[in-house]
């Protein structure tokens, strides 16, 4: 290349790719070299597009000895005269908008895709039967706040609805209520539920049938709320080596109501397919949490469609249409815009009000290193513990009471629901998979240590007491992605274990399982959408680019009622300082301003 990278910016592909774009548009221009690799980059890492805006020279250590870098205007003027970059409506490989941002095709049509879907969703005012809906509120929602209330509003009269708030705040049960209102206005309702795992489509099914028994509602109307729910490949009908799923605008998914719980968890080829998919009239409501991190292929959607970091009010019309309905009043003033769809829950029901883990957790999501440092070393008692990381030598003398304290409980037990419900009390949680304080060795060591205190017999590749995480769907088998059991011993023969919807236990050959890993400890990422009641964190003895805000706040909100960190100062205050960012023009088309 003419623009050599330095270190490790580049992987082979991304060197592959620019060769491959630069014979194609018979080009030998190196700016073009280098951009097309630096896309490929980019997109490997979760950004949906280069922003050519950006000096070259700031991009993740790109140098050119010898060699002056393109300012932007000109990086851009070049890569636009090639001859396989197009604008906007061409087809093209490669797409530069008009803000100076380069896509991969596909990726570029995806984000316009879901802007335009959603715009319309958002622009969407629907008619609703007034003295009916104030019947609902004031019943459904006696003892709920008024932002339980304005989302009531927003899903009975728009057609988006997307309801943002951390863990603990209520947002399934809030949606199960909404439900209830929604089939009062319409008792033909058809709804879907439907998330990015299965197991997070499992938790939201429990949940809403949770709230079904407490809601003040007729027993029509409880009997209409969903009992089962689906991963969003499943309700899109995505199926192996297909070009695009099932489900898509010429055969759309027939629902008058989806709920896509987890959002922030869906990428932007998933969420565009899904809205893509929606038949003219479905109301979409989107649950999350916006400051969990983005999902692991491209896009930051539920960011995006949250306009993280920034505040909007309510258009005054909007705002009238809730004081009307509710008689409470909120902040306006702004344009008609996403705002009007959207609602964030802050007050939490998992934690008492002087909790340190909600209280770490607010000032990591401030980005407050100072502030987060200080409360880990006030010694905040059981609730909240923090301690240097251990070096590598004494790492295993370290982990072992935790560890025994943690898992002795379901090793010791033999009912197969009690084994996994104690197994689901405590997790090992690290952001990296590789190297001494990832995944793989944190597993390896727990099976060494547990093996050592005579609690399980690690001999072969399946053996009692072995925790399983699935990693592939199954829909034979009903085992999906993020789902977690445990193989005991049947009758004599070993069997994989998992809880089931009807709250029995599931008992499954081990050797018909799908892709599946040992899971005594696992990522940051896998642990999305669960909940323990303890969780030891450890980061890392280096900064990673991985370390953001956000995966520390992830990691952190996983705990319900203990937490313990395991990291050096330094790297824990880095983290908290770094967020996601993530290259996209997904905010500015649903905000009407430059990302």
């Amino acid at each position: 290349m003419g623009y050599e990278p330095s270190g490790q910016s580049f992987e082979p592909i991304d060197l592959h790719f620019a060769r491959f774009i630069t014979q194609l548009a018979g080009s030998t221009r190196p700016e073009v070299d280098l951009a097309a690799a630096l896309l490929s980059r980019f997109s490997r890492e979760g950004h949906t597009c280069l922003d050519l805006n950006e000096p070259m020279a700031g991009l993740g250590g790109v140098d050119a000895p010898g060699t002056d870098l393109p300012a932007p205007a000109a990086m851009i003027a070049i890569v636009r005269s090639c001859p396989v970059v197009g604008s906007p409506g061409d087809c093209r490989p490669l797409i530069l908008d008009g803000a100076g941002r380069l896509y991969l095709y596909r990726s570029f049509m995806s984000e316009q895709l879901l802007a335009e879907g959603l715009l319309r969703l958002n622009e969407e005012i629907r008619p609703f039967h007034g003295s009916l809906l104030d019947g609902s509120l004031a019943r459904l929602f006696a003892d709920e706040g008024f932002p339980q209330k304005t989302a009531a509003v927003i899903a009975a009269t728009r057609s988006l609805c997307v309801i943002t708030g951390g863990p603990g705040t209520g947002k399934t049960t809030l949606v199960t209520r909404i439900l209830a209102l929604l089939l009062e206005q319409e008792p033909d309702l058809k709804i879907v539920l439907a998330a990015p795992t299965g197991k997070a489509a499992r938790r939201i099914v429990e949940s809403v049938q949770r709230g079904v028994g407490a809601l003040d509602c007729s027993p029509e109307v409880r009997e209409k709320i969903p009992r089962e729910a689906s991963t969003i490949h499943r309700l899109l009908g995505y199926m192996p080596g297909a070009s695009r799923p099932r489900r898509h605008a010429g055969n759309p998914l027939r629902a008058d109501v989806a709920v896509i719980d987890e959002a922030s968890m869906a990428d932007l080829a998933l969420m565009s397919n899904l809205v893509a998919a929606l038949e003219p009239g479905t109301r979409l409501i989107l649950l999350g949490d916006k400051n969990q991190l983005a999902s692991v292929a491209a896009g930051y959607v539920l960011g995006d469609i949250c306009d993280v970091g920034g505040t909007h009010a309510y258009s005054q019309s909007f705002a009238d249409r809730v004081e009307q309905i509710t008689g409470g009043t909120t902040t306006s003033g702004g344009e008609p815009g996403m705002q009007d769809s959207l609602v964030e829950l802050t007050k939490t029901y998992r934690f008492r009000k002087d909790s340190p883990i909600s209280a770490l957790s607010t000032a990591v999501n401030d980005g407050d290193a100072a502030q987060c440092l200080d409360m880990l070393h006030s010694g905040t008692g059981p609730e909240l513990k923090a301690r240097d990381l251990p070096q590598p030598g004494g790492l295993r003398r370290e982990l072992r009471d935790v560890l025994v304290r943690g898992y002795g409980g379901y090793l010791t037990t033999h009912d197969p629901y009690e084994c996994l419900r104690l197994f689901d009390a405590f997790r090992v949680l690290c952001p990296v998979r590789q190297g001494p304080w990832g995944v793989k060795a944190m597993n390896s060591m727990a099976e060494e240590i547990l093996a050592s205190e005579g609690l399980l017999d690690p001999s072969g590749l399946h053996y009692r007491g072995r925790p399983i995480l699935v990693t592939e769907n199954d829909y034979t088998l009903g085992l999906f992605n993020g789902d977690t059991g445990i193989v005991l011993d049947h009758g004599g023969d070993l069997r994989a274990c998992f809880p089931d919807r009807n709250g029995s236990v599931r008992m499954i050959s081990p050797m018909r399982l799908p892709g599946h890993e040992t899971a005594f400890a696992m990522t940051v990422h896998k642990s999305q959408g669960s909940e323990f009641d303890r969780v030891l964190l450890i980061l890392p003895d280096r900064d990673s680019p991985v370390l953001t805000r956000e995966l520390v706040y992830t990691g952190i909100t996983r705990a319900r009622s203990a937490l313990e960190i395991w990291a050096g100062d330094e790297v824990f205050a880095q983290a908290v300082s770094r967020r996601t960012e993530r290259s996209s023009g997904l905010s500015s088309l649903l905000w009407g301003q430059r990302s």
